[in-house]
């Protein structure tokens, strides 16, 4: 697995990153129409879904194509034809469980460690994927289906499948660990039933804590990308006159251009240029992105951000040039490409139906790039026909997930491996080099090239001192996020990045971001702005209750729920809010969505609802570290410190490795003057998570009375590996003046002005030693 915070991958989009093109009804005559169709939200004029085997008589040959596609079989009902694994009585042994897989009486099961711990036998109820593996659900009486963390390994015995397999081979995850199958992460309905069915209703009671979770398809049918067709059906019958032949949406991107290059054009371009609008992008962005779903009911034909909030390149989830780190499934990935940027879509290079390329091999490429000049030694310079000359191996290096799913980079980008000697990110030399160094690979490209291009990407350093804190960050953020030949997606990943702004620039280019015609950057903008106060907060952000787009407005209304708004604003307010709480509402089988939830009542000043919300998350989900720590925050607010000494205990008994639970438990035994048991749990904070300047900056403190040179000690180790956070430089400056050290304190002191040159603090205590000093 990767190198990135533990992820449940239990469901996970189709592992095949493709998009639909024209499959509608009678496609030769839809060639006519050029602009997306909006169904009919309710009423004679709204459109149902009819199942994908009514389109195969006009449509076999695409039907047929489908049929053999990873979409048919995402998900199936388990069968003897559709179960892929070993069910003869086979035995697979992990964190000293033994599981086995039977049959009886025609069906098939798995006796393994359930929710106690205790071996049961549990029934395979469907069968989820098909290759490189294929997982299993197992159906509960509440309604919960539960992806069990043993696959099955579908490759050739020659690759190294045909086995059974666990998803976390490295680890020992029982009962009791959040990623074991029978907990929220390894759950189908809110995990992973929204892109592996059509149509799908979560159909949660929060009252009963029951699902009821129905869909039109099973699969990911026809209608998943081109919309419920009911209405299509009827025009194809004849039924007379029906505005755009019933249909919700035309992927007619492709409609009338192509890929044109002259003669002396290395790259070809696109004829007519340039395509104004994504909607392939949305249609395929509902399953093929990381997102949080907000709303249900989409279907092509409707806004994507009306129902889902897609992430951007965030830290954890991409490395700081871009690159995939976790499980992202592609779209943010795409969408920062040079490729994007030029009008390529999706079924530019993938066929949709059955989910193949349109070429193999470099062939693919060649159709818009010349291959006399790509495809040959002086450019990759690698022998012909070797691994390391094919396009992908230096364009779309692959990240293994789930174990045995190696998936492709959809960024497209120039190798950088300068960069991974500056920055830590990784390069695709090393994947095939694996015993050379990022300087030799850099080295051995300028041998070739001695001017390499540095690509279409180019935010890793303004982001990367970003994360470091480093000197002058909020400058190179602020232009990204202004600079209007940036992506949206790069420009809105750098606007969440603002958070702290440090100048007035800073503040006025998320203003600006606020009025940006890309919805991403609307509200990344908003979000980083949530420390304004009040009064700024809601003359700036009031504007955007009223956004064409839900995950703008519910975005809005969140951060504005504690401001007083003028009488002109409640109405927007009030719908927006609505929006949000129903957003949160659909996300109510989540210890997270309740306390979201809980969050939003404490901004209401609603303290017995967000404590009933609290509550219910810890029901749910036991191991909910956040609520942990919410429901203790809202405890000691509210001055009941032992109350929320306990509940930070009852956390720690559960999950005695978390930091942030050690952390809050020390801060709060500090409160009550229990200095020597605070400490403890401050050095095991500490200790566990020895990169997070916060755990080290409040040992220090907590170490400070009685061991002064050991607070000294504990902030000038956290400022090696953290060398521009300024509450660890003022501190260390302090410390050190008090300690007779005043041409260190000098220095410390220096360094915050760098970093933060606006600091009083850090002109004060300049000032002080140098009179210190000046004594000496």
């Amino acid at each position: 697995m990767p190198n990135a915070p533990r992820p449940s991958t239990a469901c996970r989009p189709l592992q095949v990153w493709l998009l639909p093109a024209l499959v509608l009804c009678l496609l030769v005559s839809l060639l006519g129409w050029q602009r997306p169709v909006l169904a009919a939200e309710s009423g004679a004029g709204a459109s149902a879904h009819v199942g994908s085997q009514a389109c195969a008589d006009c449509h076999n040959e695409q039907f047929q194509g489908w049929q053999g596609s990873q979409h048919a079989h995402a998900m199936q009902h388990a069968t003897n034809e559709t179960v892929l694994g070993d069910f003869d009585d086979a035995t697979f042994l992990y964190a000293g469980i033994e599981s086995r897989f039977f049959r009886r009486d025609g069906r098939f099961f798995v006796r393994t460690d359930g929710a106690d711990g205790r071996l049961s036998d549990f029934e395979i109820r469907y069968t989820f994927g098909v290759e490189p593996l294929q997982q299993y659900l197992v159906e509960f009486p509440d309604g919960r289906l539960q992806a069990l963390s043993i696959a099955w390994d579908n490759r050739p015995v020659s690759a190294g499948g045909q086995r059974w397999f666990h998803l976390y081979p490295g680890e020992a995850v029982d009962h009791r660990d959040e990623l074991h199958w029978t907990r929220p992460a390894q759950n189908w309905n809110h995990m992973c039933a929204d892109c592996h069915s059509t149509a799908l209703r979560k159909g949660y009671d929060a009252q009963r804590d029951t699902f009821a979770t129905r869909w039109a398809e099973l699969s990911v049918g026809c209608e998943a990308c081109h919309g419920p067709a009911s209405r299509h059906l009827d025009w194809a019958r004849g039924a007379g006159e029906i505005p755009h032949k019933g249909l919700t949406l035309l992927l007619d991107e492709r409609r009338g251009s192509g890929w044109r290059r002259a003669v002396d054009q290395l790259t070809a371009r696109r004829d007519p240029p340039p395509r104004e609008q994504s909607k392939e992008q949305e249609v395929c962005a509902q399953c093929h992105s990381r997102r949080s779903q907000i709303a249900e009911g989409f279907h092509p034909g409707k806004r994507l951000l009306d129902h889902y909030s897609p992430a951007l390149l965030e830290p954890g989830l991409y490395h700081v040039d871009g690159q995939q780190r976790e499980e992202v499934f592609v779209s943010g990935s795409f969408a920062q490409s040079r490729m994007h940027a030029a009008g390529v879509t999706c079924s530019d290079c993938h066929e949709p139906h059955g989910q193949k390329l349109r070429a193999e091999g470099n062939a693919l490429c060649a159709q818009c790039h010349a291959p006399q000049h790509y495809d040959a030694p002086d450019h990759h310079f690698h022998p012909a026909g070797s691994p390391g000359a094919q396009c992908v191996s230096c364009h779309m290096p692959q990240t293994t997930y789930m174990v045995v799913d190696p998936r492709r980079d959809h960024s497209l980008r120039i190798p950088r491996p300068e960069l991974s000697g500056r920055l830590g990110t990784p390069n695709a030399c090393s994947a095939c080099h694996s015993g050379q160094s990022a300087e030799w690979a850099a080295q051995a490209i300028r041998e070739h090239h001695p001017k390499p291009a540095e690509g279409f990407q180019r935010f890793a350093a303004a982001w990367a001192a970003a994360e470091g804190n480093a000197p002058g960050a909020s400058a190179g953020l602020a232009a990204l996020l202004t600079d209007p030949a940036q992506p949206a997606l790069v420009r809105a990943s750098s606007a969440a990045r603002l958070r702290q702004p440090a100048r007035q620039e800073d503040w006025q280019a998320l203003r600006k971001g606020l009025d940006d015609p890309s919805p991403l950057v609307r509200r990344a903008a908003l979000g980083a702005l949530e420390g304004l106060p009040a009064g700024p907060r809601g003359e700036w952000l009031a504007p955007l209750l009223n956004d064409p787009l839900q995950s703008v407005r519910s975005e809005a209304a969140r951060l504005l729920a504690d401001v007083p708004l003028p009488q002109s604003r409640q109405a927007d307010f009030a719908r927006a809010l609505g929006e949000y709480e129903a957003q949160l509402q659909l996300n109510a089988d989540r210890a997270e969505g309740r306390s979201e939830l809980a969050r939003l009542r404490r901004r209401q000043e609603r303290e017995a609802d967000a404590v009933e919300q609290l509550r219910a998350g810890l029901r749910l989900d036991p191991l909910y570290l956040p609520a942990y720590l919410e429901f203790a925050e809202l405890q000691r607010s509210a001055g009941r410190e032992a109350q929320a000494e306990a509940l930070l205990r009852e956390g720690l008994a559960l999950r005695p490795q978390a930091a942030l639970l050690h952390y809050s438990l020390g801060l709060g035994l500090v409160r009550q003057q229990r200095r020597d048991e605070a400490l403890g749990h401050l050095q095991q904070a500490q200790q566990l998570a020895p990169d997070d300047p916060r755990f080290a900056f409040a040992l220090a403190l907590a170490l400070h009375p009685g061991a002064p040179a050991q607070a000294l000690a504990v902030v000038e180790k956290a400022l090696q590996a953290r060398p521009h956070e300024a509450d660890l430089l003022w501190l260390a400056g302090v410390y050190s003046l008090e300690q007779g050290k005043p041409a260190a304190a000098r220095t410390h002191a220096q360094r915050l002005l760098e970093v933060d040159p606006g600091s009083s603090r850090a002109r004060a205590l300049l000032r002080q030693a140098r009179l210190q000093g000046a004594g000496d």
